[in-house]
């Protein structure tokens, strides 16, 4: 069997048993001490036999509070009926304490074994170096083995979430890589083609306005339309004309799908929301985005402030601040844009400012925008062109739609 087979075929039956697998284990674990107890030699005191019971019925709590199984099971030792109940008791206590805390209950066991043989039995120092030795290998094998569990299963865990965090971060980067390829091929066969296919429309337009037969009028403007849908279809093919960024009106369903991670995010706005310019309302989106995405990966179940202020009329503040890790994450909240060193370049490219650094344990992401006033978008660009007629006069016709 491979490496590791047999400990996935356990974990896999586990997981397949159920409830019931796990309340066979756990008879099995009070049961099989408590047959030690009863078929034991009857011990020195009257009450040996009661208060081991009572230890074995206590062991089921080792999974919450296993130094009240540790304390139950003492009174099997100190009565002379083994064992058995102690060992699993201090196993569950070395899986679930650290080192530190579990010398002292080490030190508690082995004196409650030895000292009511020292307070029967007059022993030698032989005698009593052997039983002290007995006394610390059968307390200590179980508690260190439960050390050990505890830290394989903390090793195992780390090893996990560093193997996702480097998957996620491989994966991450593959993907910038081969959208920033994208976007260079497509940036440079837009700019190619699309010129010419932008002169195409602009002729046939001219065309159109500058003929009054029907027929070459229609031939001009099929052209246009068709000069049109090929760019069109080309930016589509190039990936360039998909799904923009929601905007500051979607930061909403941004921070719930953050919530869903583990994250605890708080949406704060300040002042009265309004529509932005296309550029700075997309950069809003993608500073909130790329700030929760650090936030789920590298402080995962943190507490996250997303502060939006819109109290300044020529630009807007966008801040968000989270604290330390808090607890596991639950999933993967995206896979981050080109870093914060792309999203500066999205800041500074819309004129606005990015600052970034540690706050107080966590993180802090703040962007400053200015609203310069919207341009039209390149595809609502018109161009004023004359009618000459065949009379030869100049015939002002309007405006004329490109594309």
């Amino acid at each position: 069997m491979p490496q590791g087979g047999g400990r996935r075929v356990v974990r896999g039956v586990l997981r397949r048993g159920g409830p019931a697998l796990r309340v066979g284990i756990e008879v099995v674990a009070v049961g099989v001490p408590a047959v030690f107890v009863l078929l034991a030699a009857p011990g020195p005191y009257a009450w040996s036999v009661t208060a081991g019971l009572v230890g074995c019925a206590l062991l089921p709590l080792r999974h919450v509070r296993p130094w009240l199984a540790v304390v139950g099971s003492l009174w099997a030792i100190c009565g002379g009926l083994g064992w058995p109940a102690q060992i699993v008791a201090l196993f569950a206590l070395g899986r679930r304490t650290r080192l530190g805390a579990t010398l002292p209950w080490l030190v508690v066991v082995v004196l409650a074994a030895v000292v009511p043989v020292l307070q029967r039995e007059v022993l030698s120092w032989q005698s009593v170096i052997l039983t002290v030795v007995f006394a610390v290998l059968s307390a200590g094998s179980p508690l260190g083995f439960g050390l050990l569990t505890a830290t394989r299963e903390r090793l195992t865990a780390s090893l996990r979430e560093l193997e996702d965090a480097r998957e996620a971060t491989v994966a991450a980067r593959e993907s910038a890589a081969r959208a920033e390829e994208r976007a260079r091929i497509g940036r440079e066969v837009h700019d190619a083609v699309g010129h010419h296919a932008t002169l195409i429309a602009v002729g046939a337009a001219a065309l159109s306005a500058s003929t009054e037969e029907q027929r070459t009028r229609e031939a001009a403007e099929l052209l246009r339309t068709h000069a049109k849908e090929a760019l069109a279809e080309m930016r589509s093919a190039l990936g360039l004309v998909g799904p923009a960024p929601a905007g500051a009106a979607g930061l909403g369903g941004l921070v719930d799908r953050a919530r869903e991670t583990g994250l605890d995010v708080e949406l704060v706005a300040l002042g009265t929301a309004r529509t932005l310019p296309v550029a700075p309302d997309q950069v809003v989106y993608r500073v909130v985005q790329e700030a929760l995405t650090n936030a789920a990966r590298h402080s995962p179940g943190s507490t996250v402030r997303v502060e939006v202020d819109w109290r300044v009329t020529d630009r807007i503040r966008v801040e968000v601040v989270n604290g330390p890790a808090g607890r596991p994450a639950r999933g993967t909240f995206g896979t981050g844009g080109a870093g914060l060193a792309g999203l500066a370049e999205r800041v500074g490219a819309v004129g606005g400012e990015l600052a970034s650094g540690p706050d107080a344990g966590g993180f802090r992401v703040c962007a400053v925008l200015p609203l310069a006033p919207e341009t039209p978008p390149a595809g609502e660009r018109r161009v004023e062109l004359p009618d000459r007629s065949p009379t030869g006069r100049d015939t002002d016709t309007g405006p004329i739609p490109i594309l």
